[in-house]
C-alpha cells in the first residue's frame, strides 16, 4: 500500500510541478509582453533575447501563426490516420481470418516503433519532393493548374505524421471492437441485420469510447510531434491555411527558443514557457471535451 501511495503521489506532484513551472515562467513573460498581443497577434518573429530590466523585448510574439500551423498539420494527419486506422481495425476485428489478423496487426504496430527522425527523413527526402515535382504536372482541361508547392510543406509533414499515428488508432479501436460482447452481434444478426449493418449500428456505437480514446491519443501524439515538422514543414511561422506552404508548430518553436545558450530572463526565452502553457491549455480542453462527448454518448447508449 505504501508503494502504491508513493507512486500515485509522485505522479500527482510531477504534474503539479510541471504546471506550476509553466505558470510561473509564463507570468514573467506576460509582464514583458501583453497577454492580448500573445494570444491574438498575427506575427511571430522573436528577434533577440534582451533583458527586460534593461531595454525590453524586441520582435513580434503573436501565437496565432503557430496555432494555425499546429492545427493545419494535425488536421491533415488525423484525416489520414483516423479513417485508415478505423477501417483497418474494423477489417481486422470483423472480416479478417485468424492467420491474416496474426500477420497484419503486428505489421501495423511496427509503424509505431519507427523513430520519428526516420519519418522525418522519409518526409523530407521522398514525400515533399514528390509533391513539389507533381504539382506542375497537374492539369485541368489541358491547362496547368499553376500550383506551387514549397520544398517544405504542411501537406508532406501531415501525411507522414498520419502514417505514423495509424497504429495508435487501429490498435486501440481494434481492442475496443473485439471487447464488444458477442451477444450484441448475435442479437443484431438474429434480427436480420447484415454484417455491415451490425458493425455500423451496433458494434461501433458500443465501442465508441475506445475508438474516441484512440483518436484522442493520435491527436495528442500529432500535436506534440517536433522532428517531422522540423524536417518536412520548416521553421517559418506563416499564417496560412494552404497545406502546400511551409508552416511551423508550437512545439517546434519551443525547441528552437530553448536551444543553445539562452538567458532565462529574456522575453524570447520566456516565450517558450508561455507557448508550453498555451499548448497545455489546448490539450487539456481537447481532453475534457472528448471525455464529455464520450460520457454523453455512453449514457445515451446505456
Amino acid at each position: 500500500m505504501a508503494i502504491m501511495i508513493t507512486a500515485s503521489t509522485v505522479a500527482v506532484l510531477t504534474t503539479i510541478g510541471i504546471v506550476l513551472s509553466l505558470i510561473v515562467e509564463s507570468i514573467q513573460f506576460f509582464r514583458i509582453i501583453p497577454v492580448k498581443e500573445f494570444l491574438f497577434g498575427l506575427q511571430w518573429s522573436p528577434q533577440t533575447a534582451i533583458r527586460a530590466d534593461q531595454v525590453g523585448a524586441t520582435g513580434a510574439f503573436g501565437a496565432i501563426p503557430l496555432l494555425v500551423g499546429t492545427l493545419l498539420i494535425s488536421a491533415i494527419a488525423l484525416t489520414v490516420s483516423g479513417p485508415v486506422g478505423l477501417f483497418a481495425a474494423i477489417y481486422l476485428a470483423e472480416y479478417a481470418s485468424s492467420p491474416m489478423r496474426a500477420t497484419v496487426k503486428p505489421l501495423l504496430e511496427v509503424l509505431a516503433g519507427i523513430p520519428t527522425v526516420v519519418y522525418g527523413f522519409f518526409a523530407a527526402i521522398t514525400i515533399a519532393p514528390f509533391f513539389r515535382d507533381m504539382a506542375p504536372m497537374l492539369r485541368q482541361g489541358g491547362e496547368s493548374l499553376g500550383l506551387t508547392v514549397s520544398s517544405e510543406s504542411a501537406l508532406a509533414a501531415g501525411l507522414v505524421m498520419g502514417i505514423m499515428t495509424i497504429p495508435f488508432v487501429s490498435s486501440i479501436a481494434d481492442d475496443a471492437i473485439t471487447a464488444v460482447p458477442s451477444s450484441l452481434r448475435e442479437g443484431a444478426l438474429g434480427l436480420g441485420s447484415t454484417q455491415s449493418e451490425t458493425i455500423t449500428r451496433v458494434i461501433l456505437p458500443a465501442a465508441l469510447p475506445g475508438i474516441a480514446g484512440g483518436m484522442l491519443l493520435a491527436a495528442s501524439r500529432v500535436i506534440g510531434e517536433t522532428m517531422i515538422v522540423v524536417m518536412a514543414a520548416g521553421l517559418t511561422a506563416n499564417l496560412t491555411l494552404n497545406p502546400l506552404e511551409a508552416v511551423t508548430t508550437v512545439t517546434v518553436q519551443i525547441v528552437t527558443l530553448l536551444t543553445g545558450d539562452q538567458e532565462f530572463d529574456s522575453a524570447k526565452t520566456l516565450s517558450a514557457f508561455a507557448l508550453g502553457l498555451f499548448l497545455f491549455t489546448i490539450t487539456l480542453a481537447l481532453n475534457i471535451t472528448a471525455l464529455k462527448i464520450v460520457k454523453a454518448y455512453r449514457e445515451q447508449y446505456e
